[in-house]
């Protein structure tokens, strides 16, 4: 599931998610609607607030409290890239529990429909620069990643929620 690049202190880990959601779904309700996230995974989520800009839009910065490694935590991110034609967006850390292991951590999240028949595969990508040798790379912050990509999965399924994109005239 995951691979990581061999180096001192730069990594890079990635893993994949099948899902049954559609790519558009699930990129809109990470890229747009991630308050909702709480919902979707709250084992793992406990609070999303906007705290600079407007949702789905580069540039926001968004505060995270999540739940890593029997603690709870926070981190404050950025909105880097967001390409929805390809369902892609990519966040940066700029503050938080991550920042006391790693000089800088960024997430990038792509899905793409699945070749062949119906669902999605979500497709996961941190990059990161540990502070020093000491630090753990993050694979528990990317096994996080994947279950929160599967609570996010299950609540699109069996909630009825207005989660489509809205389409712009």
């Amino acid at each position: 599931m995951a691979k990581t690049e061999a180096s001192s202190l730069v990594g890079k880990l990635e893993a994949e998610v099948e899902i049954k959601s559609s790519a558009g779904k699930f990129h809109h309700m990470v890229s747009g609607k991630p308050h909702h996230i709480t919902k979707a995974a709250p084992g793992h989520i406990q609070g999303c607030e906007l705290h600079e800009g407007e949702w789905g839009k580069v540039g926001t910065v968004v505060i995270w409290n999540y739940f890593h490694d029997g603690e709870a935590k926070v981190a404050k991110e950025r909105i880097e890239a967001l390409e929805p034609e390809k369902n892609l967006i990519t966040f940066r850390v700029l503050e938080g529990d991550m920042t006391k292991e790693y000089k800088s951590i960024t997430f990038t999240i792509q899905v793409t429909p699945k070749q062949g028949g119906p669902g999605s595969i979500v497709h996961w990508l941190l990059e990161y620069e540990k502070i020093s040798e000491e630090v753990a790379h993050p694979e528990t912050l990317l096994q996080l990643c994947v279950e929160m990509s599967k609570g996010i999965d299950e609540y699109l399924l069996t909630e009825e929620v207005e989660i489509a994109p809205s389409v712009a005239f």
